[in-house]
């Protein structure tokens, strides 16, 4: 303490040989100091899209709002399923008004306005119809008659020929509740004949002896059975037409709708337009686009083909020696309207008045009708469908099944169009847009 004090310098260290300062460790750099723990205090608000994301419940105005739509939804269906001969005449004249529509375009490239325009088709076409029905009036009505007369004793040779060569198979499959029924009818007949005896002796006809022997004359199991069969599917399939006012209304209603959305299509497209939000309105247009050019493409693809089928058919039977001709030849041609069906309903009449002559001219018949359709189905229409949609088979057949069960004829006539249509918003709003596919809404136009 004394030395420390007086100022003497300290004693040396001894040397061992090594460096005092390398020893020393070098300095170390200050420690961090701690951070502050954190305060715990009530969440703050999760962000504006997180909150939209939790908030999975419904609240009452959604509630309401879905139950507004649903009822909504529910007395449209009914409205709809109220009105369905008007709805399915409405778009037939909506079909025919796009043809028209193509027809009008033209005419405007020389400055023809569109309403005179449609006008103008829509009466040429008419004429036309009433020019050809007053030409051939004389023949198609002598030939509808002969063709009621005789299509019963065609019914007859049929089943006769099929019975002489199945030994009655045929009686008992296809006509044995119609015997069944005519048995039941003849024991009524016998306990009251002697009452209803005068009434059937008066001969009006001038024919002796011609009412008395039909009306003993046995009624046929196949054509008793068949003609309870068809007035029971008129009756179903042709409600319509049990009213004059209402054909001629139904007329009316397609050819004023036609001319309409004809003389003015684009009114009708914006309307449409304004009930879709703005950013979905170019694809909602390129999706009506696409089912006006489908269905106008399908319906002047079988207005030809029933003037071509009508006309070839008349040929083929011309050719064969078949009675009534032009009169099957029309019903040829009218039923090409309905696809599928419609050439098989047209055969049966044909073949019919084919056994009149004999067994081999109805083969003749049928294997006219097939040819004819194979000329159709391969040839015809791939050549006047270019640019239109190729529906599936099993799916027109089950869509005109489906539509023929629930609203008859008219169903009938407008499934295959209405499936064309109904297949253009699939394709591009769920096939393509949903699943990803790439596929063709319609085969394209050959240049």
């Amino acid at each position: 303490m004394t030395e420390r004090a007086t100022g003497a310098p300290p004693a040396p260290l001894p040397d061992d040989g090594r460096d005092r300062n390398a020893a020393l460790p070098p300095p170390s750099a200050p420690s961090p100091s701690p951070a502050p723990a954190p305060v715990l205090g009530p969440p703050g608000p999760p962000p504006e899209g997180e909150r939209r994301r939790r908030n999975v419940g419904w609240r009452n105005r959604d509630i309401l709002r879905v139950l507004a739509l649903t009822a909504g939804f529910y007395v449209l269906l009914r409205v709809l399923w109220f009105a369905n001969d008007l709805v399915l005449v409405a778009f037939l004249g909506v079909l025919f008004g796009l043809a028209v529509s193509s027809g009008v375009d033209r005419l405007a490239r020389f400055h023809v306005p569109r309403g005179a325009g449609a006008a103008f088709i829509v009466l040429s076409f008419l004429a036309a119809l009433y020019g050809v029905g007053a030409l051939m009036a004389p023949t198609i009505a002598e030939q509808s008659r002969e063709l009621k007369t005789k299509l019963p004793e065609a019914i007859d040779r049929v089943e006769g020929w099929l019975e002489q060569r199945h030994g009655g198979i045929f009686r008992l499959i296809a006509g044995g509740a119609a015997a069944g029924a005519a048995d039941t009818a003849a024991g009524a007949a016998d306990t009251t004949g002697a009452a209803r005896a005068p009434a059937a002796t008066p001969d009006t006809t001038g024919k002796p002896g011609g009412d008395s022997t039909a009306a003993r004359a046995p009624a046929s199991p196949l054509r008793e059975g068949l003609s309870r069969q068809l007035r029971s599917a008129s009756h179903y399939l042709f409600p319509f037409l049990t009213s004059t006012i209402a054909v001629f209304a139904g007329l009316a209603v397609i050819l004023f709708v036609a001319i309409y959305v004809a003389a003015d299509p684009d009114l009708y497209h914006r309307g449409i337009m304004h009930l879709f939000p703005h950013r979905s309105r170019p694809l909602a247009g390129k999706i009506l686009t696409e089912m006006a050019t489908v269905l106008r493409k399908w319906l002047v693809t079988q207005l030809i083909a029933m003037l071509v089928i009508g006309g070839v058919t008349t040929v083929v039977l011309l050719f064969l020696g078949v009675k009534a001709p032009f009169a099957l030849g029309i019903i040829a041609g009218l039923l090409e309207f309905v696809p599928t069906v419609g050439p098989i309903l047209s055969a049966v009449p044909a073949i019919a008045m084919g056994f009149l002559d004999s067994p081999e001219k109805a083969l003749y018949v049928v294997i006219a009708y097939f040819a004819i359709q194979q000329l159709e189905n391969h040839i015809l229409i791939p050549l006047l469908m270019k640019g239109g949609m190729d529906l599936p088979p099993v799916l027109t057949i089950l869509t005109q099944a489906l539509m023929a069960l629930l609203f008859g004829f008219l169903g009938l006539m407008v499934a295959v169009p209405m499936l064309a249509a109904t297949l253009v918003p699939i394709k591009m709003l769920y096939v393509e847009r949903v699943v990803g596919d790439d596929i063709e809404v319609r085969e394209e136009e050959e240049d």
